[in-house]
């Protein structure tokens, strides 16, 4: 066994089948599947079971899984220490995000610290909810995540570092009810169409939250994909609750950001593994909070 069969276990694991493991490390596929069952016969157990041209993680591939991860994330600090006495010039870096955060603030650090350091790489994997960004960390998915929580993040299993407050805005086509820069009451949304992301994302919660409190607003659209909710709004399907990361996608776009009363908030953070970090993610957190 060796830490290259360990690292295309992962990216099975991680990008859910052989085959869209074996584009992302481009390896042809027969090869992939080799080296899986050579690391099977070295440990002696099945680590998957194949069904049809799916893969499901047995018990001793779940156990792997951690321990895989943290042979691996030795080996990038090893790497890495050899790397930042020679100063920092190659590697890549892994953020966990959340799809909003993605285009702010995370936008802005990604391209800031590759401009400070052009051969590194950044590689984004997006999660659905603050819980999936934190376990990608936490399990070492990911070294780096950032990460918008209703209030300021416990430190047990993660380190967090705050980086921006974000307040919820209304996203709202230019021929809608509403004029641009007008403040917008939230008893205004009463009866209009609504535009919403799934459960456990914040502009769910906070829509989720008027309507307990009485607002009469009809749900039009419920999309996983948060990306579409701006595309929505721009063909009339609805009206949206964001936070402000996305006023000035929107406004390029042609969309009306107004602002609400009352509004809440996210609070938006950086967090990390508890331990050490490759040189790589630590010259990224030092642009971030810097």
């Amino acid at each position: 066994m060796d830490v290259r069969q360990l690292e295309y276990f992962l990216a099975v694991v991680d990008h859910g089948g052989v085959n869209r493991a074996a584009t992302a490390l481009h390896l042809a596929q027969p090869s992939l599947s080799q080296a899986l069952r050579a690391l099977e016969r070295d440990l002696g157990s099945d680590l998957f079971h194949r069904i049809g041209r799916r893969v499901v993680l047995t018990g001793a591939g779940h156990a792997l899984v951690g321990p895989a991860r943290e042979a691996v994330r030795g080996l990038d600090l090893a790497r890495s220490a050899v790397e930042a006495a020679q100063g920092l010039r190659r590697g890549r870096v892994d953020v966990a995000t959340l799809p909003t955060q993605a285009i702010q603030p995370l936008t802005d650090l990604v391209s800031g610290f590759t401009a400070l350091h052009p051969e590194m790489s950044v590689s984004v994997r997006v999660a659905l909810t603050a819980r999936d960004a934190v376990d990608m960390v936490r399990t070492g998915a990911c070294e780096l995540g950032v990460v918008a929580t209703a209030g300021p993040l416990p430190e047990a299993v993660v380190r967090v570092r705050p980086l921006v407050r974000q307040a919820f805005v209304l996203l709202a086509p230019r021929d809608g009810p509403f004029r641009e820069g007008e403040t917008v009451p939230v008893e205004r949304l009463a009866g209009r169409r609504l535009i919403v992301g799934q459960q456990g994302s914040g502009m769910r919660r906070f829509v989720d939250d008027l309507v307990a409190d009485g607002l009469e607003a009809h749900i039009a659209v419920e999309t996983e994909d948060r990306l579409s909710v701006l595309p929505l709004v721009l063909a009339g399907s609805g009206l949206a609750v964001v936070t402000d990361a996305w006023r000035d996608l929107a406004e390029r776009a042609g969309a009306l950001v107004l602002d609400l009363v009352p509004t809440g908030h996210l609070d938006v953070a950086l967090i990390s593994r508890r331990g050490p970090l490759t040189a790589g993610a630590e010259a990224f957190v030092a642009h971030a909070v810097g």
